[in-house]
């Protein structure tokens, strides 16, 4: 048997071997023996492989190694890696933080859903190496805070999912904006919907590499596929499915009822987070960073996150809601079985699903014997193993009415002792419960503890403060509670 190379057989520059191996990064997989000698000899290169083969390191070793030592200079990076989602273009810079700051390069990732300025900033200092989702690069661009003019060295990352976008008419554009002498690696699943017009316009005479053909699934993942009878049964499941101790993903079809998973997940006892089209870019990152470290076990998801979320250890994905195409499926099943690891994927499957169903899975290349299952059924409770411990959401604190002031007429106390005109208002206490935000709005007066006729005025430091405190705040009833909403309760507006 022919002994596997090492990095540094593949050519990989001493520096960036010890920063891989202080990340425990030693064996290089398939990929990136294929590419690395090419690419790191400044070839154009064509990759081919399917999520989880370790495409980002094949290509960020030979971009961090090729601009080692070249100057910088203010908005004029020397790299670009363009990535359809801001969720992939984030992880490639973590991946590639690491190898570049070995050489003294700087990196920066830009894409929309958050402010310019920051992005402005970065490139205005000088950065190497750009991450970047097409718009909003085309938007600096446009405004000329960005030059492609000095870039040495482009990277397409899943160029497939970018042409399912619809993003190759900005791609072309930005790749026409780079010099026509820079090397071009391109990594894509497949090479269909115009990628392959790409190829032909942008490499220059690439090497192509294939690790496994463009739509096989990963060997270590196993493939289930349940029939249920119905939305109750198919309820009951997803839970079972949901309440393992190790990270699951749950896809789901739309944007509201991945929504509504996540929270009724968590609101089980098993702590979930959502990510979909809807989120903020920081929403996004938090949530990500909760199923990332742990303190969220399940991820519901559309498929914005079938491709780009890089999370190692996932056990379980879960099409709860079958895909549309064979490719999204692929692509969803791939957060789990990665860089080697073994990994499960359950279908669950409605009866008015079951022929569409059928016909997606054979041209996924997918072979699983449908099983007719329930919540406790063998196959499920084997799939789940340890049940982790539910973890209840805390109970909302109780709010002590043990401090009760006496009755303030108008102008009364309210003036002088800044209990206004029924020491409730919108501050202190509200109409019938709680003020608008719990406690008062206004606590204590607006100035120097007075209020106006109308009750504990809105704005003091010191109301404020002694809100957040959590402190008794003065309550009277002014009558009786309307009906249906208890003691204590915040009111709508």
């Amino acid at each position: 048997m022919t002994e596997q190379p090492t990095f540094a057989d593949l050519g990989v520059p001493a520096a960036l071997v010890d920063s891989l191996n202080e990340r425990g990064i030693t064996s290089p997989f398939p990929i990136q023996i294929s590419t690395l000698p090419d690419s790191l000899a400044g070839r154009d290169v064509l990759g081919r492989g399917k999520t989880g083969s370790g495409k980002t390191l094949a290509f960020s070793i030979p971009l961090a190694a090729r601009l080692a030592g070249v100057k910088r200079a203010p908005s004029r990076p020397s790299g670009l890696v363009l990535a359809p989602t801001r969720e992939l273009a984030t992880q490639i810079t973590a991946t590639l933080e690491p190898l570049a700051a070995a050489l003294g390069l700087k990196v920066t990732t830009i894409f929309g859903g958050v402010a310019q300025s920051r992005q402005e900033t970065a490139l205005r200092g000088g950065v190497d190496i750009v991450v970047a989702c097409p718009g909003r690069l085309e938007d600096l661009m446009r405004q000329k805070l960005i030059s492609l003019d000095a870039v040495q060295t482009t990277v397409l990352d899943e160029a497939d999912h970018m042409a399912d976008l619809g993003f190759l008419p900005g791609v072309t554009r930005i790749l026409a904006a780079t010099p026509a002498g820079g090397q071009r690696l391109l990594f894509s699943a497949t090479l269909d919907n115009g990628v392959d017009k790409l190829v032909k316009r942008f490499l220059s005479n690439p090497v192509s590499h294939s690790v496994d053909e463009a739509n096989s699934p990963v060997a270590a993942m196993t493939h289930h596929v349940f029939h249920v009878s119905g939305a109750d049964v198919k309820k009951d499941l997803v839970r079972m499915l949901a309440s393992g101790s190790d990270r699951r993903i749950l896809f789901m079809r739309t944007k509201h009822q991945a929504r509504k998973l996540a929270r009724q997940l968590t609101e089980s006892g098993v702590p979930s987070v959502d990510l979909h089209g809807n989120l903020s870019q920081p929403a996004r990152d938090r949530n990500l960073a909760a199923f990332a470290d742990g303190s969220a076990r399940v991820l519901v998801a559309t498929d914005i996150a079938a491709r780009g979320v890089h999370v190692d250890d996932v056990g379980l994905v879960v099409h709860v809601d079958p895909p549309a195409e064979h490719k999204a499926y692929l692509h969803r099943s791939g957060r789990t079985a990665r860089a080697g690891s073994a990994g499960d994927v359950v279908t669950i499957v409605l009866p008015e699903q079951r022929a569409d169903t059928k016909v997606l899975l054979r041209k996924a290349g997918i072979t699983a014997a449908p099983q007719q299952v329930h919540a406790d059924h063998e196959s499920v409770t084997a799939l789940v193993g340890e049940v982790a411990p539910l973890q209840m959401p805390a109970p909302a604190p109780v709010k002590s009415t043990a401090s009760r002031q006496p009755k303030a007429r108008s102008g009364g106390q309210g003036r002088g002792a800044g209990q206004g005109r029924a020491a409730e208002g919108r501050g202190g206490q509200g109409r019938s419960g709680q003020g608008r935000g719990g406690q008062a709005r206004g606590g204590q007066s607006r100035g120097a503890g007075q209020s106006r006729a109308g009750g504990q005025s809105t704005g003091s430091a010191p109301a404020r403060q002694h809100a957040s405190a959590g402190q008794p705040a003065p309550q009277r009833r002014r009558g009786p509670r309307r009906a249906g909403r208890p003691a204590g309760a915040p009111t709508a507006r």
